[in-house]
């Protein structure tokens, strides 16, 4: 691995790169990028950084909107999709003064900040994860949002073919696009983001997931970005279109981004005990009680989109009841029965989905974890579990009993107004970093509410 700036030059050098591409993310943990020529990239680069517009990313003010990114010299990939040669690099933000400090409102700086509280706390020295990437590959799509038309058409060659009730693990030759997740997957592997397997979904109109490896909290949310990046650009270089939208199609199951865990201090395992349920120590069960308890308002920053509670709705594999349980696809926090081994031992939150800044998503995943840990939430103790049974056939009166998740984006912003206590500990989540992503999805969701739905018309036109 290259660690230092003569070792880069040399690369760049030997690989004749022509362009040195910087990747940022936006408040939404949408990639951002600004790109110099390889002469250009200097020592200077490493110790000063490039200027930017910070408040054109979402989370900074204009009057204080002048900051700096200095690249992550071990990220450092060449990209697959560019026609001239270009080294990508990730990096942090920092603010200008006398001494650059990490801006704390930068979601890869939040991240950080969340590892180190988890350390500081002597909690764990590492958050392991291992996110699945679901999402939908079609072969074109039209939408269109004016004054006079609303409208979206999807076309999926598979979704004309393929007469399954259930898609999932369907083989060749109904499995069209065997050959691009294959490409994908390589790319994947080649940029240092290791693929567990990938296989087709349940959804009949191109449905697919991958699932990458376990890895540290912070770089799989690198892991992430660059999943969605390899996704999208090898689709749209066979000529198709990849989204990670959690529903786009009326009638089939929605795409995730189920996200597994555990934790690990001095090397050694903290949610293994042979005696525990699933063999889960007290320790893994204060960890999902903490995630439990704080569930309403983690989906505002897991699942912050409208499109998200489309969704999670009961009928579709995914999970709206507050609970946990072992092999359990309807409860939020299944434990994989299969995940045996102490290293290995760890459960699964259902919920999230790939709208999320995985940056903020994952790091509020590990804040709530952190907070059941120290208050001691036993999940048990508040009746969230273990359900070993179908959570989908509760009654609407069992359904309340136990609890669900918010039902809309508006309910999980109202959580998150009342409930961020747990974030901002350590100032991991800045206040001012809470506000302005309540304030910009509030008015996200009150946009989303005011447009006309071609369903309207079809129920309302003749009224």
């Amino acid at each position: 691995m290259l660690k230092t700036f003569k070792e880069i030059k040399e690369y760049i050098t030997l690989n004749e790169v022509q362009m040195i591409d910087f990747k940022m993310v936006d408040i939404e943990g949408q990639w951002r990028h600004l790109t110099i020529p390889a002469s250009s990239f200097t020592e200077d680069v490493m110790t000063y950084g490039v200027g930017f517009d910070a408040s054109n990313y979402g989370f900074a003010v204009v009057e204080k909107s002048d900051m700096v990114f200095i690249p992550d010299l071990e990220s450092i990939t060449l990209d697959p999709f560019t026609k001239v040669k270009t080294l990508n690099m990730l990096g942090d933000v920092f603010v200008i003064g006398k001494d650059n400090i990490p801006f704390d409102q930068y979601p890869r700086n939040i991240a950080r900040s969340a590892e180190k509280y988890m350390i500081d706390q002597k909690i764990a020295d590492e958050m392991i994860i291992g996110p699945e990437f679901e999402f939908h590959v079609f072969d074109e799509v039209n939408y269109q949002v004016d004054s006079n038309k609303i409208s979206f058409e999807i076309n999926s060659t598979e979704s004309k073919t393929n007469t399954m009730k259930s898609s999932y693990h369907i083989d060749l030759p109904n499995d069209s696009t065997y050959d691009l997740r294959n490409e994908m997957c390589i790319l994947l592997e080649n940029w240092g983001v290791p693929v567990k397997y990938h296989h087709h979904e349940v959804g009949n109109s191109g449905q697919l997931e991958i699932e990458v490896k376990l890895g540290s909290m912070r770089k799989m949310a690198d892991c992430t970005m660059i999943a969605k990046y390899i996704i999208k650009n090898t689709a749209k270089r066979a000529g198709k279109t990849a989204t990670f939208m959690p529903k786009p199609i009326l009638g089939e199951a929605g795409n995730g981004m189920h996200v597994h865990m555990l934790l690990l201090k001095d090397g050694k395992p903290l949610f293994y005990d042979e005696k525990g349920y699933a063999q889960l120590s007290q320790t893994a069960h204060y960890f999902m009680g903490g995630i439990l308890k704080h569930i309403a308002s983690l989906c505002a920053l897991t699942n912050p989109s409208t499109n998200s509670y489309k969704r999670l709705i009961p009928g579709y594999e995914a999970p709206v009841t507050i609970g946990y349980a072992m092999s359990n696809r309807s409860a939020i926090i299944r434990i994989p029965s299969y995940a045996k081994s102490p290293m290995k031992k760890r459960f699964e939150l259902r919920n999230p989905d790939a709208t999320s800044n995985p940056y903020l998503a994952y790091a509020a995943i590990l804040m709530a974890g952190i907070d059941g840990i120290e208050n001691k939430i036993d999940p048990e103790n508040h009746h969230w579990g273990p359900f070993d049974f179908n959570l989908y056939n509760l009654t609407h009166e069992e359904q309340s009993k136990i609890g669900s998740l918010p039902s809309s984006l508006g309910e999980a912003l109202d959580a998150l107004e009342k409930d961020h206590d747990y974030l901002s500990k350590g100032n991991v989540f800045p206040e001012a970093l809470i506000k302005t992503w309540i304030k910009n999805k509030r008015l996200e969701a009150k946009q989303m509410s005011q447009i006309p739905h071609p369903a309207e018309y079809k129920k309302y036109y003749n009224s």
